[in-house]
């Protein structure tokens, strides 16, 4: 294998975490994380590249707890799905579990909301919706949760195509309509899923991102494992998640309308062509982007 001598870039570094995460197929594992003086949970997340709201989740903090030297944070796998969630208002997030479907958790010394999510398998962010919390809140031993009974599948017609190989690098083959308004100009539309449930879009070498939902930036910077990422939330409380951009040109809390820029392509570092991918949640679970309103 020949090595190159380069200039590291932020495009290096957006190729080097794509590749680490298809070679391991996103496959990162918690860990945890002894915080040293003068630390915040903001340089955490900027140096493990996750959101500061899946680090307080994860850690059962809220806004007003203050980190302190030796003390021992859990870092979170890295999961788009979940940060999504997170990233939205936390009124945006409805329920669509039935109550006849829920059984009563109660919450243990060390339990937190990121470790009961996962062991019924939903995200945090439905997790507080069937309990009518915030993403604030902490949670309290003894603390009585709604649980799913049994987690239904998906049946919306606005739901990911299903697949029987769900690598994210073997793309099904369907694609989607070029008249739809897309984030780049007459994309070739192909649809992944996986860790990575959305499509990929081919385009120009640094083009032009346009916005293709009004709404609110309620993230923007790297994403481990998906490069420089931007969260725009929708009225409705949808969540469209531009991944894999080489320059962000908004900020965190902006409101955005249709056709703005929000930044520009960048390489993907396999096929080593200009490619975007788009994601769209709906509390935390991916729909298609191709039904997604636009507007």
């Amino acid at each position: 294998m020949t090595v190159l001598k380069i200039e590291p870039s932020k495009i290096l570094r957006n190729s080097l975490f794509l590749i680490l995460s298809f070679c391991f197929g996103f496959s990162f594992a918690d860990t945890t994380h002894l915080v040293q003086k003068g630390e915040t949970l903001y340089s955490i997340s900027r140096k493990y590249e996750l959101t500061v709201q899946e680090l307080r989740t994860a850690n059962n903090l809220s806004e007003k707890d203050v980190l302190k030297a030796g003390q021992k944070l859990i870092i979170p796998t890295a999961d788009i799905e979940n940060a999504a969630a997170l990233a939205a208002s936390p009124t945006a997030a409805a329920s669509s579990y039935d109550a006849k479907n829920l059984d009563v958790y109660v919450a243990q010394k060390g339990d937190t909301y990121y470790g009961i999510a996962r062991k019924n398998n939903i995200n945090v962010a439905e997790l507080f919706s069937i309990n009518g919390l915030s993403s604030d809140s902490v949670l309290k031993a003894g603390q009585k949760l709604k649980v799913p009974a049994k987690v239904a599948a998906a049946s919306s017609s606005d739901a990911m195509p299903a697949l029987k190989d769900a690598d994210p690098r073997k793309y099904t083959g369907k694609t989607s309509s070029s008249t739809l308004d897309w984030p780049v100009k007459n994309p070739k539309v192909t649809y992944v899923t996986g860790k990575v449930s959305g499509v990929q879009l081919s385009a120009s070498n640094k083009e032009k991102v346009t916005n293709i939902m009004s709404g609110t930036v309620m993230y923007c910077g790297f994403y481990r494992g998906y490069g420089e990422v931007i969260f725009v939330q929708s009225k409705t409380g949808l969540i469209y998640a531009y991944t894999g951009l080489s320059g962000i040109k908004v900020k965190k809390g902006e409101y955005v309308v249709y056709g703005d820029e929000l930044g520009s392509v960048g390489v993907d570092s396999i096929t080593n062509s200009p490619t975007l991918t788009l994601m769209v949640f709906r509390n935390g679970t991916p729909i298609d982007p191709a039904k997604a309103p636009r507007g």
